[in-house]
């Protein structure tokens, strides 16, 4: 374990680059389909190439210099593999029987893609992001899923192996599907729940998202799946062909890390009721992932509460509406801390 006390000065990242995230989680879908046929069998994730794996952690590295600088950093061993935790320490000021927030990710994005969002987080109470086990990033897999409850699994064992009793999960898109799995299935250590974008637990993606994915996953001219990331993403090509830091370790993550390939399942009605844990959902207004105005609708109907609707947002919600979420979530862990 390292520490590291001080904290660099944060850039501002571009936001308009951090939309084509949400093409991952369709183009990851799509290509499970294709993947289920030709590789049946339970696969470890792994990278393809050792120079792949040099190109990533360069982008990687990058994109980290605009964090915050963690308090520690853990590596944290499971049974399915040894999982990459950023720790921030809540502050000396910080006010007594706060719990700590954790955060996971979405595809391909892990521990970085939360950077916006630290700011308005750090000091006030402990924060933990990592890597996910099973994707690109510095976690890495030993024993392959037999289902995807084991993604959940996973996130269990790192929680006991960090000795955190109780805490806010949060998730974002397919770190949602993982953060609802894990509440349904062990949720003694889950104080509230916030799904950002959750995908397909609440309802399932539109069809024209699997239309659109095909163009990623076929020998399809290079400006077709420009559009195909424009139209999934809810962006311009001309974001779509954008270069950032982000965007760059995204690329790198998504071409040279093989990804093992259990898909979330939409959750029952009495499935959602049993969870006794508040429940929050956060959803984008366009191009939503987690289904959108059905989603909501269903979300509502259950007594999922707060359920909003962020103007102006796509699936990369987080990012975008950034100065509004964190002073939103933190009045929310606040209130049941309890």
């Amino acid at each position: 374990m390292s520490t590291g006390p001080n904290r660099r000065p944060r850039r501002r990242r571009t936001l308009t680059a951090l939309k084509v995230l949400a093409v991952l989680v369709a183009a990851w879908l799509a290509i499970d389909k294709a993947a289920g046929i030709v590789a049946p069998e339970p696969q470890v994730g792994h990278w393809r190439s050792q120079e792949g794996y040099d190109s990533y952690r360069a982008a990687y590295d990058a994109v980290m210099e605009d964090l915050p600088e963690p308090t520690r950093t853990h590596d944290v061993r499971t049974g399915f593999g040894t999982v990459r935790v950023y720790e921030w320490a809540a502050g000396k000021d910080a006010a007594d029987g706060r719990l700590p927030a954790v955060l996971l990710p979405g595809i391909s994005s892990g521990a970085p893609m939360w950077g916006d969002n630290l700011p308005s987080w750090i000091g006030g109470r402990t924060l933990y992001a990592m890597d996910a086990i099973g994707d690109s990033g510095m976690s890495t897999q030993s024993v392959p899923f037999a289902s995807f409850a084991d993604r959940a699994e996973w996130v269990e064992q790192m929680l006991a192996g960090l000795d955190i009793d109780r805490a806010h999960m949060v998730g974002h898109s397919f770190g949602g599907a993982v953060a609802a799995t894990h509440a349904l299935d062990r949720p003694g250590r889950v104080a509230s729940l916030t799904l950002l974008e959750p995908v397909v637990v609440l309802e399932a993606l539109p069809v024209s998202v699997y239309l659109w994915s095909s163009l990623l996953i076929l020998p399809a001219p290079q400006p077709w799946k420009d559009r195909a990331l424009a139209e999934i993403g809810g962006t311009t090509v001309e974001e779509v062909r954008e270069r950032t830091p982000m965007s760059v370790m995204v690329d790198e993550g998504a071409e040279h890390y093989a990804a093992p390939t259990q898909v979330p399942r939409t959750f029952t009605d009495d499935e959602w009721r049993s969870m006794e844990m508040p429940v929050r959902v956060d959803i984008a207004a366009e191009k939503s992932l987690a289904g959108g105005g059905e989603a909501v609708d269903r979300a509502r109907s259950l007594g999922m509460a707060p359920v909003t609707v962020w103007p102006e947002t796509t699936h990369s919600l987080p990012m975008q509406a950034a100065e509004e979420l964190g002073p939103e979530l933190e009045g929310y862990w606040s209130t049941h801390d309890g």
